[in-house]
Protein backbone atom coordinates (compact mmCIF):
# COMPACT_ATOMS: atom_id res chain seq x y z
CA UNK A 1 0.00 0.00 0.00
CA UNK A 2 1.41 3.42 -1.03
CA UNK A 3 0.32 6.56 1.13
CA UNK A 4 1.65 9.08 -1.58
CA UNK A 5 -0.94 11.39 -2.19
CA UNK A 6 -1.80 11.47 1.85
CA UNK A 7 2.07 12.11 1.98
CA UNK A 8 2.05 14.79 -0.63
CA UNK A 9 -0.78 16.51 1.49
CA UNK A 10 0.31 16.11 4.99
CA UNK A 11 4.03 15.74 4.64
CA UNK A 12 6.43 12.86 5.51
CA UNK A 13 6.62 13.98 9.15
CA UNK A 14 3.08 14.26 9.54
CA UNK A 15 1.71 10.81 8.30
CA UNK A 16 4.43 9.38 10.49
CA UNK A 17 3.56 10.99 13.64
CA UNK A 18 -0.34 9.70 12.72
CA UNK A 19 0.64 6.15 12.36
CA UNK A 20 1.46 6.63 16.16
CA UNK A 21 -1.77 7.72 17.31
CA UNK A 22 -4.46 5.88 18.88
CA UNK A 23 -8.04 7.17 18.60
CA UNK A 24 -10.56 5.83 20.64
CA UNK A 25 -14.36 5.45 18.51
CA UNK A 26 -16.99 5.29 21.02
CA UNK A 27 -19.79 4.13 19.25
CA UNK A 28 -19.69 2.62 16.11
CA UNK A 29 -23.19 2.97 13.96
CA UNK A 30 -23.82 5.17 10.82
CA UNK A 31 -21.28 7.96 12.02
CA UNK A 32 -18.61 6.09 14.08
CA UNK A 33 -18.24 3.58 11.55
CA UNK A 34 -17.27 6.21 8.49
CA UNK A 35 -15.08 8.62 10.60
CA UNK A 36 -13.72 5.55 11.61
CA UNK A 37 -12.74 4.43 7.98
CA UNK A 38 -12.02 7.95 6.94
CA UNK A 39 -9.53 8.57 9.96
CA UNK A 40 -7.60 4.75 8.85
CA UNK A 41 -7.64 6.28 5.29
CA UNK A 42 -6.27 9.53 6.53
CA UNK A 43 -3.29 7.77 7.93
CA UNK A 44 -4.51 7.63 11.50
CA UNK A 45 -2.48 3.63 12.47
CA UNK A 46 -3.96 3.01 15.99
CA UNK A 47 -7.21 2.53 16.77
CA UNK A 48 -9.49 1.49 19.96
CA UNK A 49 -12.61 0.47 19.05
CA UNK A 50 -15.95 0.54 21.48
CA UNK A 51 -19.22 -1.06 20.42
CA UNK A 52 -21.78 -3.64 22.14
CA UNK A 53 -23.81 -4.20 18.90
CA UNK A 54 -24.44 -6.38 15.83
CA UNK A 55 -24.93 -5.81 12.48
CA UNK A 56 -28.16 -5.78 11.47
CA UNK A 57 -29.80 -6.06 7.73
CA UNK A 58 -31.77 -2.97 8.71
CA UNK A 59 -28.34 -1.19 9.86
CA UNK A 60 -27.01 -2.08 5.98
CA UNK A 61 -28.09 1.06 4.24
CA UNK A 62 -26.82 3.81 6.79
CA UNK A 63 -23.44 1.77 7.84
CA UNK A 64 -20.16 1.68 6.23
CA UNK A 65 -20.00 -2.12 6.53
CA UNK A 66 -22.42 -4.14 3.63
CA UNK A 67 -23.68 -7.50 3.93
CA UNK A 68 -20.85 -9.16 4.38
CA UNK A 69 -20.82 -8.80 8.02
CA UNK A 70 -24.36 -9.14 9.30
CA UNK A 71 -24.52 -10.85 12.66
CA UNK A 72 -20.81 -10.23 13.43
CA UNK A 73 -20.18 -7.21 16.16
CA UNK A 74 -19.69 -3.83 14.72
CA UNK A 75 -16.28 -3.88 16.00
CA UNK A 76 -15.00 -6.90 14.18
CA UNK A 77 -16.76 -5.22 11.43
CA UNK A 78 -15.23 -2.20 11.24
CA UNK A 79 -12.01 -3.33 12.27
CA UNK A 80 -11.73 -4.72 8.87
CA UNK A 81 -12.31 -2.01 6.67
CA UNK A 82 -10.18 -0.59 8.60
CA UNK A 83 -7.53 -3.34 8.03
CA UNK A 84 -8.35 -3.06 4.08
CA UNK A 85 -7.55 0.27 3.71
CA UNK A 86 -4.37 0.17 6.30
CA UNK A 87 -3.40 -3.38 6.91
CA UNK A 88 -0.49 -1.83 9.43
CA UNK A 89 -3.24 -0.58 11.62
CA UNK A 90 -2.74 -1.41 15.12
CA UNK A 91 -6.54 -1.87 16.27
CA UNK A 92 -8.04 -3.05 19.74
CA UNK A 93 -11.46 -4.18 19.59
CA UNK A 94 -14.18 -3.77 22.70
CA UNK A 95 -16.81 -5.53 22.32
CA UNK A 96 -18.96 -4.20 24.86
CA UNK A 97 -20.84 -0.69 26.05
CA UNK A 98 -17.56 2.08 27.30
CA UNK A 99 -19.31 2.52 30.90
CA UNK A 100 -17.45 -0.66 31.70
CA UNK A 101 -14.29 0.17 29.80
CA UNK A 102 -13.26 3.14 31.33
CA UNK A 103 -9.73 2.26 31.85
CA UNK A 104 -9.53 2.60 27.97
CA UNK A 105 -8.79 6.30 28.02
CA UNK A 106 -5.50 5.91 29.14
CA UNK A 107 -4.36 4.53 26.27
CA UNK A 108 -6.35 6.95 23.98
CA UNK A 109 -4.78 10.32 22.40
CA UNK A 110 -8.24 11.54 21.07
CA UNK A 111 -11.20 10.19 21.45
CA UNK A 112 -14.26 10.29 19.28
CA UNK A 113 -17.75 10.01 19.93
CA UNK A 114 -19.96 8.05 17.69
CA UNK A 115 -22.83 7.53 20.54
CA UNK A 116 -26.07 8.92 20.15
CA UNK A 117 -27.80 8.89 23.55
CA UNK A 118 -26.66 11.97 25.86
CA UNK A 119 -26.15 9.45 29.14
CA UNK A 120 -22.73 8.04 27.58
CA UNK A 121 -21.77 11.40 26.37
CA UNK A 122 -21.58 12.80 29.63
CA UNK A 123 -19.44 9.94 30.60
CA UNK A 124 -16.99 10.43 28.29
CA UNK A 125 -16.70 13.94 28.74
CA UNK A 126 -16.25 12.75 32.46
CA UNK A 127 -13.58 10.22 31.74
CA UNK A 128 -11.94 12.51 29.24
CA UNK A 129 -11.17 16.02 31.97
CA UNK A 130 -9.79 13.12 34.41
CA UNK A 131 -7.47 12.08 31.67
CA UNK A 132 -6.98 14.77 29.94
CA UNK A 133 -8.53 14.10 26.31
CA UNK A 134 -9.81 16.20 23.56
CA UNK A 135 -13.10 14.84 22.35
CA UNK A 136 -15.03 15.35 19.30
CA UNK A 137 -18.83 15.05 19.51
CA UNK A 138 -20.71 14.83 16.89
CA UNK A 139 -25.00 14.96 16.68
CA UNK A 140 -27.40 14.58 13.85
CA UNK A 141 -30.66 16.52 13.51
CA UNK A 142 -34.25 14.81 12.67
CA UNK A 143 -34.37 13.06 9.44
CA UNK A 144 -31.01 14.10 8.73
CA UNK A 145 -31.38 17.84 7.85
CA UNK A 146 -28.46 19.31 9.60
CA UNK A 147 -26.02 18.67 12.78
CA UNK A 148 -23.64 19.53 15.05
CA UNK A 149 -19.75 19.03 15.64
CA UNK A 150 -18.20 20.10 18.57
CA UNK A 151 -14.55 20.14 19.42
CA UNK A 152 -14.15 20.09 23.66
CA UNK A 153 -10.16 20.29 24.90
CA UNK A 154 -10.09 19.94 28.44
CA UNK A 155 -9.27 22.94 30.45
CA UNK A 156 -9.77 25.33 27.03
CA UNK A 157 -12.79 25.88 27.00
CA UNK A 158 -16.79 24.36 27.73
CA UNK A 159 -16.54 20.74 29.11
CA UNK A 160 -19.46 18.83 27.02
CA UNK A 161 -21.90 19.51 30.16
CA UNK A 162 -21.60 22.91 29.32
CA UNK A 163 -21.42 22.89 25.66
CA UNK A 164 -25.06 21.08 26.29
CA UNK A 165 -26.13 23.42 28.53
CA UNK A 166 -26.16 26.06 26.25
CA UNK A 167 -27.27 24.27 23.27
CA UNK A 168 -29.22 21.05 23.43
CA UNK A 169 -31.79 23.72 25.12
CA UNK A 170 -31.50 25.40 21.93
CA UNK A 171 -30.06 28.32 24.51
CA UNK A 172 -27.83 30.81 22.60
CA UNK A 173 -24.10 32.22 22.96
CA UNK A 174 -24.63 35.33 25.09
CA UNK A 175 -23.59 37.22 22.26
CA UNK A 176 -25.03 35.74 19.51
CA UNK A 177 -28.22 37.27 17.82
CA UNK A 178 -31.20 36.15 17.63
CA UNK A 179 -31.80 32.78 20.01
CA UNK A 180 -30.70 29.40 18.29
CA UNK A 181 -32.98 27.03 17.79
CA UNK A 182 -32.40 23.79 16.99
CA UNK A 183 -30.70 20.27 18.91
CA UNK A 184 -33.79 19.58 21.22
CA UNK A 185 -33.46 16.50 23.11
CA UNK A 186 -35.89 13.99 22.92
CA UNK A 187 -37.78 11.80 25.71
CA UNK A 188 -35.16 8.75 25.37
CA UNK A 189 -32.30 11.30 25.80
CA UNK A 190 -31.33 11.34 22.20
CA UNK A 191 -31.40 14.20 19.92
CA UNK A 192 -34.96 14.35 18.29
CA UNK A 193 -34.30 12.16 14.94
CA UNK A 194 -36.50 10.08 12.68
CA UNK A 195 -34.71 8.34 9.65
CA UNK A 196 -32.22 10.16 7.29
CA UNK A 197 -30.08 9.21 4.76
CA UNK A 198 -26.85 7.99 5.03
CA UNK A 199 -25.28 10.69 2.97
CA UNK A 200 -26.79 13.46 5.10
CA UNK A 201 -24.98 11.39 8.40
CA UNK A 202 -21.95 11.15 6.88
CA UNK A 203 -21.54 14.83 6.02
CA UNK A 204 -21.90 14.94 9.56
CA UNK A 205 -19.45 12.38 10.56
CA UNK A 206 -16.70 13.68 7.85
CA UNK A 207 -16.59 17.32 9.66
CA UNK A 208 -15.91 15.27 12.79
CA UNK A 209 -13.85 13.19 11.59
CA UNK A 210 -11.85 16.19 9.65
CA UNK A 211 -11.99 18.20 12.64
CA UNK A 212 -10.33 14.85 14.86
CA UNK A 213 -7.70 15.02 12.22
CA UNK A 214 -6.92 18.20 12.93
CA UNK A 215 -7.05 18.31 16.84
CA UNK A 216 -3.89 15.41 16.20
CA UNK A 217 -1.83 17.63 13.77
CA UNK A 218 -2.24 20.44 16.25
CA UNK A 219 1.84 20.86 16.51
CA UNK A 220 2.84 20.99 12.71
CA UNK A 221 1.72 23.17 10.12
CA UNK A 222 -0.83 21.41 8.55
CA UNK A 223 -3.16 22.65 11.42
CA UNK A 224 -5.78 24.82 10.72
CA UNK A 225 -7.69 27.09 13.20
CA UNK A 226 -11.10 26.76 13.26
CA UNK A 227 -13.25 29.75 13.98
CA UNK A 228 -14.68 28.50 16.97
CA UNK A 229 -15.29 25.00 18.96
CA UNK A 230 -18.60 24.28 16.90
CA UNK A 231 -20.14 23.72 13.70
CA UNK A 232 -23.44 23.89 12.54
CA UNK A 233 -24.29 21.86 9.61
CA UNK A 234 -27.42 22.81 7.26
CA UNK A 235 -28.20 19.67 4.44
CA UNK A 236 -31.57 21.66 3.73
CA UNK A 237 -32.98 25.03 4.40
CA UNK A 238 -32.61 24.72 8.51
CA UNK A 239 -33.78 27.46 10.99
CA UNK A 240 -30.62 27.42 12.92
CA UNK A 241 -31.08 31.03 14.40
CA UNK A 242 -35.13 31.18 15.20
CA UNK A 243 -36.34 33.73 12.39
CA UNK A 244 -33.38 32.93 9.91
CA UNK A 245 -32.88 30.43 7.73
CA UNK A 246 -29.54 29.23 6.38
CA UNK A 247 -29.15 27.79 3.19
CA UNK A 248 -28.49 23.87 2.28
CA UNK A 249 -25.03 22.83 2.24
CA UNK A 250 -23.84 25.57 4.26
CA UNK A 251 -22.87 25.98 8.05
CA UNK A 252 -22.62 28.37 11.61
CA UNK A 253 -19.45 28.21 13.81
CA UNK A 254 -19.91 29.23 17.02
CA UNK A 255 -17.70 29.72 20.15
CA UNK A 256 -19.68 28.09 23.26
CA UNK A 257 -18.22 29.63 26.60
CA UNK A 258 -17.52 27.25 29.63
CA UNK A 259 -20.01 27.91 32.81
CA UNK A 260 -17.67 28.75 35.78
CA UNK A 261 -20.83 26.83 37.87
CA UNK A 262 -20.85 23.64 35.92
CA UNK A 263 -21.03 20.80 37.82
CA UNK A 264 -18.42 18.86 36.05
CA UNK A 265 -15.66 21.74 35.38
CA UNK A 266 -16.79 24.46 37.37
CA UNK A 267 -14.23 25.81 39.72
CA UNK A 268 -16.40 24.78 42.87
CA UNK A 269 -16.81 21.12 41.87
CA UNK A 270 -12.67 21.08 40.66
CA UNK A 271 -12.53 19.78 44.43
CA UNK A 272 -15.45 17.09 44.37
CA UNK A 273 -15.28 13.72 44.42
CA UNK A 274 -16.67 12.75 40.33
CA UNK A 275 -18.22 9.58 42.32
CA UNK A 276 -20.66 12.38 44.02
CA UNK A 277 -21.58 13.71 40.95
CA UNK A 278 -24.47 11.12 39.31
CA UNK A 279 -25.06 11.24 36.20
CA UNK A 280 -28.62 12.06 36.88
CA UNK A 281 -27.14 15.45 37.98
CA UNK A 282 -25.31 15.73 34.69
CA UNK A 283 -28.10 15.07 32.69
CA UNK A 284 -30.15 17.62 34.33
CA UNK A 285 -27.66 19.75 32.77
CA UNK A 286 -29.63 19.30 29.57
CA UNK A 287 -32.79 18.69 30.66
CA UNK A 288 -32.57 15.48 29.15
CA UNK A 289 -33.50 11.75 30.55
CA UNK A 290 -31.10 8.73 29.60
CA UNK A 291 -32.54 4.61 30.26
CA UNK A 292 -30.17 1.95 30.36
CA UNK A 293 -30.75 0.60 26.61
CA UNK A 294 -28.56 -1.48 25.32
CA UNK A 295 -29.65 -0.44 21.85
CA UNK A 296 -28.25 2.91 22.35
CA UNK A 297 -24.92 2.53 22.08
CA UNK A 298 -24.40 3.47 18.38
CA UNK A 299 -24.80 6.49 16.09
Amino acid sequence: MTWDRVERLLGEDVLSFLSTQTVGIIGLGSGGSFAAVSLAMSGVGRFILVDDDSLEPTNVVRHAADRRYLDQLKVDAVADLIRQRNPAAEIKVVAGRIEDHTDLFDEMDLVVSGVDSEGPKYLINQMCLEHGRTAIYAGVYERGEGGDVCVIVPGEGPCYACWAEHLREGLADPGAEPELDYGMIGPEGTLAAEPGLWLHVVRIAATQADLALNELVQNFDVHREMPGNTVVLANTWLEIYEGQTTLPYSAEWLTIPRNPDCLVCGPKHAQKDSAQVSLDDLISLGQVSYEQDENESSQ
